[in-house]
C-alpha cells in the first residue's frame, strides 16, 4: 500500500550501500552500516523543510493559546463572533491547522518506510531495489562480530558482540531522545495536568523504551534508531537557536534557516 515510499527509501539505500561498497565491499557489514547511517541522513536533510513548518506551526501555537483562551472567555455565549474572532487571529499569524498536519504526515510517511525497509531484510527474496543477492549479502553481514540482522534475544553464539554494539547504540539513542524531550519542555509557555503527564513520557518513558529496544530490535535497526535520534536533537537545537524566542512569533521576528 506503501510501496511510493517503500521504492524510493530503498533507492536512496541502494545508492550508499552500492558507493560504500565500491570502497569497503558489498558483503562488509560496514559497508550496509553506513549505508544505514547516510540513509537517514538522505532522508533527514529531504524532510528539513516539513520539519521547519512544524516547528514554526507549533511555535505559533503556543503564541496563540493565550489569545485563544481569551477569546473563549470573552464571547462564551456567542458562537458567532468566536468564530469569526478566531479566523481573524489566525488570518493575523498566517496560521492553519493543515500546516502543521501535513509536515507531520510526510515525516511519519518517511519514517514508516523506511523502517519497513530495514525490517523487510529479514525475508529471504528481494527487498524493493535488492536482490536476492544483496538481500542475503545484509543478513550475512556484520560488524565487530555482530550480525546486523540478529537481536540480543535472538543471538545465536553472538551475544558478547551483539551487547558490545547494542549497547552504545542504545544508550546514545536513549541519551538524544531524553535531552531532546528536555529541550522542548523547556521551550514550553504553560503547564497542564495532561502537559505534565505526556512530559514525563517523553522525558522517560520514551528513553527506557529505547533502552528496551536493543533486547527485541536487530543492529540494523539500532543504527538507524540511534543516528536518528542524535540527528533530531542536533536539528532541534539548530532550528530553534536560529529561529529565536517564542515570542518572537508574535511579533514577526523570527529569523529565517
Amino acid at each position: 500500500m506503501l510501496d511510493f515510499v517503500y521504492y524510493p527509501v530503498s533507492a536512496v539505500l541502494w545508492v550508499w550501500h552500492t558507493a560504500f561498497a565500491a570502497v569497503f565491499g558489498a558483503s562488509v557489514g560496514l559497508s550496509w552500516a553506513l549505508a544505514i547511517v547516510f540513509l537517514v541522513i538522505t532522508l533527514r536533510l529531504l524532510l528539513y523543510r516539513p520539519f521547519l513548518a512544524q516547528v514554526r506551526f507549533a511555535r505559533t501555537m503556543a503564541v496563540l493559546q493565550p489569545k485563544i483562551r481569551e477569546l473563549q472567555a470573552r464571547h462564551a455565549g456567542d458562537r458567532e463572533r468566536l468564530a469569526r474572532e478566531m479566523r481573524e487571529l489566525q488570518r493575523e499569524h498566517n496560521f492553519s491547522v493543515l500546516s502543521g498536519l501535513v509536515p507531520i504526515a510526510s515525516q511519519l510517511l518517511i519514517f514508516v518506510g523506511l523502517l519497513h525497509v530495514l525490517r523487510s531484510f529479514d525475508h529471504a527474496g528481494r527487498n524493493y531495489v535488492f536482490g536476492a543477492d544483496q538481500v542475503q549479502s545484509f543478513l550475512r553481514a556484520d560488524v565487530f562480530g555482530a550480525p546486523l540482522s540478529a537481536t540480543v534475544f535472538g543471538s545465536g553464539g553472538h551475544l558478547l558482540p551483539l551487547l558490545a554494539l547494542a549497547i552504545p547504540l542504545v544508550v546514545m539513542s536513549a541519551v538524544a531522545t531524553h535531552f531532546t524531550a528536555r529541550a522542548s519542555i523547556a521551550r514550553q509557555t504553560e503547564s497542564t495536568t495532561q502537559v505534565r503527564v505526556i512530559n514525563f513520557m517523553t522525558l522517560w518513558l520514551l528513553p527506557i523504551g529505547s533502552l528496551l529496544a536493543a533486547l527485541i530490535m536487530p543492529v540494523g535497526i539500532l543504527i538507524y534508531f540511534s543516528t536518528n535520534s542524535v540527528w533530531t536533537f542536533v536539528q532541534q537545537h539548530y532550528v530553534h537557536r536560529k529561529l529565536g524566542p517564542v515570542e518572537a512569533v508574535g511579533s514577526n521576528a523570527a529569523g529565517e534557516v
